[in-house]
């Protein structure tokens, strides 16, 4: 009975000394100093507060919560950023504390558990990668090498179009210009180009689309611990599915390609970007050894970023200008000033059209569709005053960037003269998008900007330019589009854009390549 006694005597003194340790600990410890959040709720967190169109919602919680607040999706903890200056802190002054970007399920398992480009972890392989992409996946060698490839997809779509103005019937400039990018994307990467359902190509788009769809539905598991071994909604037969589909198209056109290159013993210049990716698989001496899946990976992640994201800019810029038929004109006339009416608009023409690329800009500030910036905290950080723990999801709210009044006159105008300097006689094209002007961010910033981004500029421009050099456009109700957003992943329009095309031009002037 004493000993029974004299252990509870004991456990009541280790309670209270450990009560008091902890009480006295908890004030003289220093409480991070966190973004201001609303009130969360069990469980869920703020998820309830989020909506279908995640960049509208976060701009009207900075309205009440400021530039910089903090949000707890389920158990995942995240800081949404509206601010140029603020971005600018995360992008470029503390860009190493925030290089990493944290896949989702469902993206980690599509992209082989993150062994791509988009989502590695920041490290050796990544910086490799990036390399790469710099010097020969994508740098002005490579692009004027694949040049024809984009000339001449873009000529197919102009001949479309001009015979369905000969017809007098509507197209579906949505659904040609997704075909278009679908097109110089595949033929670019792998030498495949989109022409009917049978092919690979066609095939591959459709899976891009289903894996976009996947990648951005709601996944339970990623947002709460107690789920995150558990496939609550179904996702993963799915998931499989569509790797499994991504996976037996590259593994034939891997294959492919390393019999031809067998068979072509003289060498040569790469006829594609799966050729250069082949090249560094096969080196002995490269410094990082890639894997087949390294080269799928990779290939998951041009084939989704590279193809929506310039159609839905293209059409974009169209309904835009359809909208405004004076900017419109203005557009034309520079075109016939330097282009002429005897053929179409070439890439190279572009460097010459400063009003084009001015609208292009105008168009991505407006309607962005990478409308947030997605980040992760690497380590515990101070950013605008605030405690930023590590492994903290960041959000920079790209599309509200280009709305803040504090940067934009009329910001809700389209006006894509504020882009342009007049100097004498000349107008230039000014404010690069690539990353430099953080009001002003469609591809991002720092070591994550988008590799692609002059390559999307490209292709966006010359299209757009060769759509209104050729044709007038007639659409129904009142001669106005819709300019409601959809509540995609991507920020494309609520509704295929449907216009009559008219040529313009008589006699039609010629297609060059």
């Amino acid at each position: 009975m004493d000993n029974i006694q004299g252990y509870i005597i004991l456990f009541l003194i280790w309670l209270v000394s450990t009560i008091l340790f902890r009480a006295i600990f908890s004030k003289t410890r220093t409480k991070p100093n966190l973004p201001p959040s609303p009130l969360a709720l069990p469980i869920i967190g703020h998820i309830h507060l989020l909506g279908p169109k995640t960049h509208v919602a976060f701009h009207k919680l900075s309205n009440r919560y400021g530039p910089i607040f903090q949000l707890y999706l389920g158990s995942l903890p995240c800081v949404v950023v509206s601010s140029s200056e603020i971005a600018k802190e995360i992008l470029k002054t503390n860009e190493i504390s925030f290089a990493d970007r944290k896949a989702n399920t469902a993206i980690s398992y599509l992209t082989y558990g993150s062994s791509d480009f988009a989502f590695a972890p920041y490290g050796a392989y990544w910086k490799f990668i990036k390399k790469l992409c710099m010097s020969e996946l994508l740098n002005g060698r490579m692009l004027d090498q694949l040049l024809p490839i984009r000339q001449e997809e873009i000529n197919r779509l102009v001949q479309m179009i001009q015979m369905k103005a000969e017809a007098d019937e509507a197209a579906d400039i949505s659904g040609e210009l997704v075909r278009l990018s679908s097109s110089i994307i595949t033929r670019m990467s792998i030498s495949k180009r989109c022409t009917n359902s049978d092919d690979e190509a066609h095939n591959i788009r459709k899976l891009v689309k289903e894996s976009s769809k996947l990648s951005a539905r709601f996944n339970l598991s990623d947002y709460h611990w107690l789920f995150k071994k558990l496939d609550v909604q179904g996702f993963n037969k799915r998931l499989k599915e569509v790797r499994d589909g991504f996976d037996a198209i590259l593994e034939r056109t891997i294959d492919e390609h390393l019999e031809v290159r067998k068979k072509n013993t003289a060498g040569g210049a790469p006829k594609d970007i799966l050729d250069v990716l082949l090249n560094i698989l096969e080196d002995e001496s490269s410094e990082i050894k890639l894997t087949r899946n390294n080269i799928k990976a990779f290939f998951m992640d041009l084939l989704s970023g590279g193809t929506d994201t310039s159609a839905i800019t293209a059409e974009w810029v169209l309904a835009e200008l359809i909208n405004h038929p004076t900017i419109m004109e203005k557009a034309r006339k520079e075109i016939d000033s330097v282009v002429g009416k005897d053929r179409v608009v070439l890439e190279s023409d572009i460097a010459n059209l400063p009003y084009i690329q001015a609208v292009v800009k105008e168009t991505l500030r407006l309607h962005n569709p990478a409308s947030i910036v997605g980040r992760q905290s690497s380590e515990n950080c101070n950013i605008a005053g605030y405690d930023i723990p590590a492994n903290t999801k960041v959000f920079v709210n790209v599309w509200a960037l280009g709305r803040d009044p504090k940067y934009w006159d009329n910001p809700l105008e389209f006006n894509p003269e504020r882009f342009l300097i007049q100097k004498g006689s000349v107008a230039t094209s000014q404010l690069d998008v690539r990353g430099q002007n953080y009001h002003l961010l469609p591809f991002g910033s720092g070591r994550r900007g988008c590799p692609g981004a002059s390559l999307a500029l490209n292709i966006v421009q010359t299209t757009v330019a060769a759509l209104i050099q050729c044709f007038e456009w007639k659409v129904g109700d009142g001669g106005r589009v819709s300019m409601k957003e959809g509540s995609q992943l991507t920020l494309a329009r609520d509704k295929p854009l449907i216009c009559v095309p008219v040529t313009r031009l008589n006699p039609f002037p010629s297609l060059s390549y």
